[in-house]
């Protein structure tokens, strides 16, 4: 018998199951770690939408198989892509991923992703927009994109900027890991059900036989439990977060914690600073921004902006990080990335404000998606 982590080269990337009104899609890549490739954005989005137009469906439900439910975006094949001599291949990667998301974030029918481990990048795209998100005592959470050259992209400016004050610029400019218990408190969840549990979950999912959200909420809401909040948690640290990340440049907000560690000292926010210093410039800035105009966006300006912001970033004319951030932790694994520009007073408003502008490039467009009939608020406001 195939291992459970094992996938055939012709394996389907994502399994469709059919249970009565219910839809279960499983993302699976599990070697590695069901990373979205151009392939599986594809299928999801085709699947979404024709589930939305077939009255015979009433709820989709997305989980992964193996170990992580998805771990982001497939960014080596995209910089593949881009290293062959076209861009354009990794911007239409984000374009199709960006197109998903936004039918998530305002589709008619629950979504209920299982979270039963990883959830990083592009695998937090395709569940925190959706309606239902259960998290388990195996989920970790993270935007590590800082740490990439990239920024946390896939909408998350619009649900980090939903967060409880400031715990979005904190949890997008370290690419901080939370746990289940932390996802919940955050909202990023909307559930904690024990993995143990998930099966049963599941199976009475599949017997509903509605998209009323509040008759799934209170079936998820049977196997539910309130989890243990560990003692370190960045949660607890919520005053700290809030008086040093609501600072108005990254420049502050690092001279703000350091001065929070001179009366004592904080193992905290010693290796807080430690991510924010080995992150590239660039990046901080960026996301900085973005998440502060998200805080005044819609789901969709957001997604059109950071559709704006990726194509600069895989352009690469502006700056090569992103390449460098994929070498350094993704291919040679030397961890030591050459950030250009190195130093976060080198990255003048000027050069971020170019990241926020219209590509400069024939036939460039900016981000367009389907026409979606009678959006309702509920349809948006999920966070």
């Amino acid at each position: 018998m195939a291992p459970l982590n094992s996938t055939k080269p012709d394996d389907p990337q994502v399994l469709v199951e059919e249970k009565k009104s219910a839809r279960i899609l499983t993302l699976n890549r599990p070697k590695q770690l069901n990373a979205l490739s151009f392939q599986m954005n594809s299928q999801l989005l085709d699947l979404f939408i024709a589930y939305e137009e077939d009255s015979n469906v009433k709820l989709v439900i997305l989980k992964g198989k193996g170990r992580a439910f998805c771990a982001g975006g497939d960014v080596s094949a995209v910089v593949r892509d881009i290293s062959a001599g076209n861009w354009r291949l990794g911007a239409n990667f984000f374009w199709k991923e960006f197109t998903l998301n936004y039918i998530m974030a305002t589709y008619h029918k629950p979504q209920v992703s299982i979270l039963n481990g990883i959830v990083m990048g592009g695998g937090a795209g395709v569940s925190i927009h959706g309606r239902f998100r259960v998290a388990t005592e195996n989920s970790v959470f993270a935007m590590p994109e800082t740490a990439l050259g990239l920024f946390p992209d896939v909408g998350a400016s619009y649900y980090l900027s939903r967060l409880p004050g400031f715990f979005g610029e904190y949890v997008g400019l370290t690419g901080t890991r939370l746990d289940g218990a932390e996802m919940l408190a955050c909202g990023l969840a909307t559930h904690f059900v024990p993995s143990e549990r998930l099966s049963l979950l599941e199976e009475a999912l599949c017997k509903v036989d509605s998209s009323d959200p509040a008759i799934i909420s209170a079936v998820i809401d049977e196997y539910s439990q309130q989890p243990y909040m560990k003692e370190q948690s960045a949660y607890h640290r919520l005053n700290v977060i809030d008086r040093c990340f609501s600072r108005r440049t990254v420049e502050e907000i690092i001279s703000s914690l350091e001065k929070e560690t001179l009366n004592k000292k904080d193992d905290w926010i010693s290796a807080t600073l430690q991510s924010l210093k080995g992150a590239s410039p660039t990046s901080l800035k960026i996301s900085l921004r973005s998440i502060r105009q998200g805080r005044l966006q819609g789901v969709g300006q957001c997604l059109v902006r950071e559709y704006r912001m990726v194509c600069h970033v895989v352009q690469g004319k502006l700056s090569r990080d992103f390449f460098e951030g994929c070498r350094a932790i993704l291919w040679d694994k030397d961890k030591n990335p050459n950030w250009e520009p190195s130093k976060l007073e080198f990255v003048s408003d000027r050069m971020v404000d170019s990241y926020f502008s219209k590509v400069d490039d024939e036939g460039w467009e900016d981000l367009k998606f389907p026409a979606r009939s009678n959006l309702h608020v509920s349809a948006i406001a999920k966070l």
